[in-house]
């Protein structure tokens, strides 16, 4: 045990305090791009790293080096390095993953799973590179990176949480500008969150980042893997960007510009490349025997579960006409949706769609057909699967149910009574863009009765939400740190009325 205490302290003298790197040139061949005269150089992960999908049970860490290399993570709770570095006469191993080798195959980048630990508890991890093909032990490789991450709460846990979420991220045009790329994340980061959920368009594939006035290297429209690839390492060059993933846990899912605009999965052959890309840069979980599928739920103690759907990748073509046969989840995610809804015994259970349940977005003459759940005159759109989804609430009385969305670049808050007794059934929230131009301001439609509280435009923006057992506050702020709309609503329970707090 006296050694397992002196090999931790040894690896903690080595790297300095939190916040701090150092490593050392033994084992590295001459003119490693890793370290020069003993100091650490940027390029041995060039886009950061990410900490995602974070369970009660462990988390995902993302890296990418730059060319191949050995990857190694120790990780262990907080309080095991502490007491490392206070000489305990008892201390727990500090965990070391498989060594993974980065590749071009996944263009240099690795996703490692942090599995294995215990609910609401704060670990602190360190990233070692080295040469690929070497074992990665103290000596031979460098500390790259280094974080903390807390797993969520067990279930019956009662725990207050705090929240971001937004998407459409380098649309029209408006990219990288500057070091700093995309500010707007720094003020995500000040608000002392809990997790963000990036709600769709990560990238915009299908447009151009001309330079000037934004930083070189996406000035051009992607529809190979490679070329997908380079889009995502793009965005991963703002520093604000990666000063933000390096900070705070996050959960994402695609929309339709990671492929191309209103795409729908099984009829798109761009599709497998796009979804490569995605996956190989951002740390999304899925099942071993379904690869592929990233719609998943989030369980956050007693009082949230979030479900975040995937509303591309199983889609029926947006010109088909509405009605049985027309589907965005496709069969097996509805139904997973439908039942995790109707048995879910958190306190607030929030759906994740990245386009919006009422408002009207019509087509194009490339891409004919409306591309959200609500309908247009042309009888496209997907309101009878929406509508299943509805009576599924209304038939059960579920309570406290929250939809938040993305896509239409702009702000819109509903309070929807679709069975108009005069009581309102659930609402929805829709935030963004992150950075991109503000779409066509239009109402929602009146399929599902909504009481509108906002619809407004003009200005980068997110959603906050804070979370208690009894009450759900949202907030969406501005890219200055200015609140533009602020709601709260009161948990609620079969028995009573839903009152509305401005």
């Amino acid at each position: 045990m006296r050694s397992l205490v002196l090999l931790v302290l040894s690896i903690l003298l080595s790297i300095g305090p939190i916040g701090c790197t150092s490593a050392s040139r033994e084992g590295l061949p001459p003119g490693s791009p890793f370290l020069d005269a003993g100091v650490m150089k940027p390029e041995v992960l060039p886009q950061g790293i990410a900490v995602g999908d974070v369970s009660s049970q462990g988390a995902l860490l993302w890296v990418r080096t730059e060319g191949p290399a050995s990857v190694q993570v120790e990780w262990a709770p907080l309080s095991v390095w502490q007491s490392a570095s206070k000489m305990a006469s008892t201390v727990a191993p500090v965990v070391r993953t498989a060594r993974v080798t980065t590749g071009p195959e996944t263009d240099f980048t690795v996703t490692i799973p942090l599995e294995g630990a215990v609910p609401a508890t704060r670990y602190r991890y360190h990233v070692l590179v080295g040469r690929a093909g070497e074992s990665v032990v103290q000596g031979e490789a460098v500390l790259a990176a280094q974080g903390e991450f807390t797993t969520l709460p067990e279930v019956r846990s009662s725990v207050p949480l705090s929240f971001a979420w937004s998407g459409d991220l380098g649309g029209q045009q408006r990219c990288r500008e500057g070091a700093g790329g995309y500010p707007i994340f720094d003020v995500i980061r000040k608000q002392d969150l809990d997790f963000f959920l990036f709600l769709g368009d990560t990238i915009y594939s299908d447009d151009t980042c001309p330079s000037p006035p934004n930083e070189p290297g996406a000035d051009f429209k992607a529809s190979t893997l490679a070329e997908y690839r380079a889009r995502q390492r793009y965005q991963r060059g703002a520093e604000s960007l990666r000063r933000f993933l390096e900070s705070v846990p996050v959960y994402v899912i695609w929309d339709d510009h990671e492929v191309r605009n209103n795409f729908a999965g099984p009829f798109d052959g761009q599709m497998p490349a796009g979804r490569q890309a995605l996956r190989e840069y951002w740390p999304i979980a899925s099942p071993a025997d379904d690869p592929n599928r990233m719609y998943r739920s989030v369980r956050y103690g007693a009082d949230l579960e979030l479900f975040i759907l995937d509303t591309r990748q199983y889609r029926s073509r947006n010109a088909d006409q509405d009605g049985p046969a027309k589907t965005m989840l496709g069969a097996a995610q509805l139904q997973w949706l439908l039942d995790g809804l109707t048995h879910s015994t958190a306190t607030w259970k929030v759906v994740a769609t990245s386009v919006p349940l009422s408002i009207p977005k019509g087509g194009g003459a490339s891409v004919p057909g409306y591309d959200g759940w609500a309908g247009g005159p042309d009888g496209t759109g997907f309101e009878r699967e929406r509508q299943v989804i509805v009576d599924a609430i209304l038939g059960q009385r579920l309570k406290n149910v929250v939809f938040l969305g993305g896509d239409v670049h702009w702000v819109q808050a509903n309070a929807y009574d679709p069975d108009q007794d005069g009581v309102i059934d659930f609402h929805e929230f829709i935030a963004g863009p992150l950075s991109a131009r503000p779409g066509r301001l239009t109402v929602a439609s009146e399929g599902l009765h909504p009481t509108r509280l906002i619809n407004e435009d003009g200005y980068y923006n997110f959603g906050l939400a804070r979370i208690t057992k009894g009450s759900f506050d949202l907030t969406v702020v501005d890219d200055t740190g200015k609140t533009r709309f602020s709601r709260s609503e009161e948990h609620t329970s079969e028995l009573q009325s839903l009152r509305h707090l401005v």
